[in-house]
């Protein structure tokens, strides 16, 4: 850790002390001006570091870094994470200084994060190389999305909020500048990566598009890719040559590339992982046919309303399955589709609903929408779910919820979505929207002939 400080507060002293708090293999301080910082031992140089190192993280004023980078090459460290801002991004004297820095780098091998970044945060290992003060800040814990940002400070305020949704993740990466490792190295790794089963990507433009394309072709057979792209107005792209001097280029152009590569792209933040959480929880969409179970009235024709938009079919259910539906259900629900098991439905109506609709041969999907502010729906929904749902993933029928209410129904909404696999969302839209990447997805891959 290049630039450890032992001032509270400063960048130096934040990622010194948030990696001493999760990684528990050995920390080495480098410090001139100390000899311990945090309880650790502090060296006056990277190679006065003993033992073997894997990785530095280098947090010094930017004109130093060469020389730095230069130590870490002769002490024979293979990679390296810039948290320093002041190269590309502040204009052509700081891109000199970033190329110069880069060179050494490849003159010894290293490889290297940013600079001006965030770096890494990998749950599973414990390495946390951001400056955020925990105090102020959320991580969530180990999970299967894979997050890529270009943006260390959006990056943040977005693991803040998966924190407070309850989302894993597997990684995240802030790449900033990304001066060497970029977007398409980080897919080239995560593909194979058996952590991660969904990655999200925040992006405001790459430099080789050619090997971003690529990257993508390979890697959405095998996982989904979600991306949020910025810069697409010439205002947007003029902010994010300012940001990390990227390049944004004609939107057209990555719009035309995600769609021929089976990327999904989402509108917004909140959707990026509002989609990445529905793909790494249900399998992809074989079909367009959807079956809305609710217990309002009023959120079925709503729900109906939004996947008409998305192009899905609420298709109305054959004689059969509504003869077997109406066996079950109170003489005042509906069996035709959206079936409405009404507000004096209980959990055993929903659950033996859903899987009457699954059994049917006659939908790819399910929409559920119970209320949990009613008092026939408690938190028993999730234990006789959790074997439909997943009956339903075997069967490749992916099953969204959404959930209308407060504090108090969300508790029992989290404790459903824990226990059954089933992502829910707060409103018809976003759920529709969930369903609609699943779809998406399932499209791409029937496309290339993988499913």
């Amino acid at each position: 850790m290049v630039g450890a400080s032992r001032r509270p507060g400063k960048v130096g002293y934040m990622v010194l002390y948030n990696l001493k708090n999760s990684y528990r293999g050995p920390i080495y301080p480098v410090n001139p001006n100390a000899t311990e910082i945090l309880g650790l031992k502090a060296y006056p140089r990277v190679l006065d570091v003993p033992d073997p190192v894997e990785l530095a993280v280098i947090v010094v004023p930017a004109h130093r870094v060469p020389e730095v980078m230069d130590q870490v090459g002769r002490r024979g460290i293979k990679a390296a994470i810039i948290i320093s801002a002041g190269f590309r991004e502040v204009g052509e004297e700081g891109a000199k200084l970033e190329e110069k820095v880069i060179q050494i780098a490849r003159q010894y091998g290293v490889r290297v994060l940013g600079p001006n970044c965030l770096g890494v945060y990998s749950p599973s290992t414990g390495i946390n190389t951001m400056f955020l003060d925990p105090e102020k800040q959320s991580l969530p814990g180990n999970g299967p999305i894979a997050f890529i940002s270009q943006s260390g400070a959006l990056g943040a305020a977005l693991l803040d909020v998966a924190a407070l949704r309850g989302l894993g993740i597997s990684k995240f990466i802030s790449i900033g500048n990304r001066a060497d490792i970029d977007e398409a190295d980080l897919l080239t790794y995560l593909k194979s990566d058996p952590h991660t089963r969904v990655i999200a990507i925040y992006i405001e433009g790459v430099e080789y598009g050619h090997v971003f394309r690529q990257a993508l072709e390979n890697t959405t057979p095998v996982k989904p890719v979600v991306v949020l792209k910025a810069g697409k107005t010439s205002a947007g792209a003029r902010a994010a040559a300012s940001h990390t001097g990227s390049l944004a280029g004609s939107y057209q152009i990555y719009n035309s590339v995600f769609r021929q590569t089976g990327a999904i792209e989402v509108l917004h933040t909140e959707e990026l992982f509002d989609v990445a959480q529905a793909l790494a929880l249900q399998p992809p969409m074989r079909g367009d046919r959807v079956a809305i179970i609710t217990v309002g009235g009023g959120s079925g024709v709503m729900a109906t309303d939004w996947l008409s938009e998305l192009g899905f079919q609420v298709p109305l259910f054959s004689k059969e399955t509504q003869q077997r539906l109406r066996k079950i259900l109170l003489p005042i629900a509906s069996p035709r589709n959206p079936v409405d098991i009404t507000g004096s439905g209980t959990e055993d109506h929903m659950a033996e609903s859903t899987r009457i609709a699954i059994e049917s041969g006659e939908v790819d999907g399910i929409f559920l929408i119970p209320y949990f502010n009613i008092a026939t729906m408690t938190e028993r929904l999730a234990d006789l779910m959790a074997p439909i749902a997943q009956k339903a993933k075997e069967m490749g029928i992916p099953i969204v919820a959404s959930v209308t209410g407060g504090q108090k129904s969300w508790r029992i909404a989290k404790l459903f979505e824990a226990k059954t696999g089933i992502p829910v969302y707060p409103g018809e839209h976003r759920a529709a929207r969930a369903l609609w990447a699943l779809r998406l997805y399932g499209k791409w891959l029937q496309k290339i002939g993988r499913l």
